[in-house]
């Protein structure tokens, strides 16, 4: 169904409310449960540990993403480590200074018995976002897609990168968010500094958009020199039905 109206980010007046005050994601990308308990990892952080984290004020949204056995199967680029990612935790900060204050958090939950042991890590990494940009057949403006409802997300990891604006010409992608590694203390992240990500947003079937987008990916690598390191589809959560989705 075609939504009414402009496109926001085509109207002045609109933006000139705000951005969401987001400038940094924490992304968390992990491999699966070592005991196949995936359901219930996924039913604890979503029940328990994710909706605390937004207790901070410089947490302004979240995303868990989940990668199946059929999401494997469409990826387009998959290197080591990165070849292991099944499950990726994303926070969106309002800045760096953000990350204590969650450090702080995380401890004292896990002081009151209110933390599981976490899922073999594969990287973190602290971004700087660089770039947004959104389909003008969804209206919503750019700034606002981590609170857009989605289907899953594309994600892109590419040792560097352009601007992904012609992946949000593909059918199903909504939107895109394109961010880089900032250099950070180990104990917050492992991400090797100028690295990028790219969060492409979707509105369709992550594993048929995952098809559609192969041949763009491939002419967007060839054309500006990029190597890509991990480029692959994920499902989002779904509440109370934990094992929907899983590796």
């Amino acid at each position: 169904m075609q939504l009414p109206g402009t496109p926001s980010d085509e109207v002045a007046e609109v933006l000139a409310n705000g951005d969401g005050d987001i400038t940094t994601v924490f992304v968390s990308m992990a491999r699966r449960h070592p005991d196949g308990a995936d359901a219930d990892y996924l039913r604890w952080h979503t029940l328990d540990h994710r909706p605390e984290q937004h207790r901070l004020s410089a947490v302004r949204a979240s995303l868990r993403l989940v990668s199946t056995p059929q999401c494997r199967s469409v990826r387009a680029a998959s290197q080591t480590p990165y070849d292991e990612i099944d499950h990726v935790m994303t926070y969106f900060f309002t800045g760096v200074a953000g990350m204590e204050p969650f450090l702080a958090l995380s401890k004292a939950l896990g002081d009151a018995g209110r933390k599981l042991p976490l899922l073999p890590p594969v990287e973190r990494g602290v971004y700087d976002v660089t770039g947004r940009t959104a389909a003008k057949r969804i209206k919503t403006g750019a700034d606002v897609l981590p609170w857009w409802p989605i289907r899953g997300v594309y994600l892109l990891l590419e040792q560097a990168g352009t601007a992904p604006d012609e992946l949000v010409d593909v059918d199903g992608v909504a939107g895109a968010w394109s961010a880089t590694s900032l250099p950070v203390e180990a104990r917050l992240a492992s991400a090797p500094a100028g690295q990028a990500i790219t969060y492409c947003f979707l509105d369709d079937d992550p594993v048929d958009v995952a098809q559609r987008l192969q041949p763009v990916l491939h002419a967007r690598w060839s054309a500006h020199g990029i190597q890509p390191l991990f480029a692959g589809p994920f499902h989002t959560v779904v509440p109370y039905e934990w094992d929907r989705y899983v590796p």
